[in-house]
């Protein structure tokens, strides 16, 4: 762990249309760091853009970059920063909000704030590395991966939309298996492969340097159901059709391209791709984890 960093420049990058966060929010966000004593540019963004914006706040080398928004934007902005980048408070203005749950515990984003600037020091945030992609917490590997369209437009009231999309995931559940290959092992098949960085793991110590890698292998929609009600009320990784191994580099094939779920944001990957672990992906400001 590092000590706590300089922050004479903050640059502030809010999706005002994400998730939890609201056109107030800027607002709050400057009232809240001038009650912490630090000077920052606050920038309100609408979705188109937040990529233009965020390179901005990026190349304006700030000492810390702090984002209220989506888990995409959270990947976007690590992807730019990159392990020698600024230093990156990742506040939960999203649905999932998958990172900053993980570094800063389920509360709303002016507690996360505080507890950054108050607790928190710079640490080295591990991830995976695949296709040229970065993911913090975690990434879904086949067909399951799918459903995050339909949830989208269900969120987005589409619901004719999202049924003939929950209906086209249906259909190809069972017709594209993967094969994968952990550290070099035996090669294995399996519906869906999740890939759980060490932050996000309820099983391994947020800085221990590997991937939890876990195939999914359910038979039918039966099975479906069970591991589906294995994850609402007990550890899913205890249901039968989940095999949950760690491994720091991880082979994937597939007949076609691999629908896949990174920090969930969809994209699709080469039908023979590589995954690894990378213990430097970005550096965050997070507090230590008895916080």
């Amino acid at each position: 762990m590092k000590d706590r960093p300089r922050l004479g420049n903050i640059e502030v990058v809010i999706n005002v249309a994400s998730g939890s966060v609201g056109p107030a929010a800027p607002d709050e966000m400057a009232r809240l760091l001038a009650e912490c004593g630090v000077k920052a540019q606050v920038h309100a963004c609408q979705p188109a853009e937040l990529m233009d914006q965020l390179k901005a706040s990026v190349d304006a080398a700030p000492d810390l970059l702090i984002t209220l928004a989506g888990d995409g934007t959270v990947r976007a902005a690590a992807e730019l920063c990159g392990r020698d980048g600024p230093v990156i408070a990742p506040l939960p203005g999203g649905t999932m909000n998958m990172l900053p749950h993980a570094v800063y515990g389920v509360r709303p984003w002016p507690e996360a704030l505080k507890l950054a600037l108050e607790a928190g020091s710079v640490r080295d945030l591990g991830g995976g590395c695949i296709d040229g992609h970065r993911f913090l917490c975690a990434a879904i590997l086949g067909s399951p991966a799918r459903l995050a369209k339909v949830r989208e437009s269900a969120r987005q009231g589409q619901f004719r939309v999202a049924f003939d999309q929950l209906r086209n995931a249906v259909q190809k559940a069972f017709t594209g298996r993967l094969r994968y290959q952990l550290d070099g092992r035996a090669r294995e098949k399996a519906e869906a492969l999740i890939l759980i960085c060490p932050i996000a793991s309820k099983v391994m110590d947020a800085q221990e340097p590997q991937l939890e890698a876990a195939a999914l292998n359910p038979t039918g929609v039966v099975e479906v159901l069970r591991l589906g009600l294995n994850a609402v009320v007990r550890d899913w990784r205890v249901d039968p059709a989940v095999d949950s191994q760690f491994c720091k580099r991880v082979r994937v094939w597939s007949a076609r391209r691999i629908p896949a779920l990174l920090d969930g944001e969809t994209v699709a990957l080469k039908a023979n791709t590589l995954v690894r672990y990378d213990p430097r992906i970005c550096r965050v400001l997070m507090p230590a984890p008895e916080a």
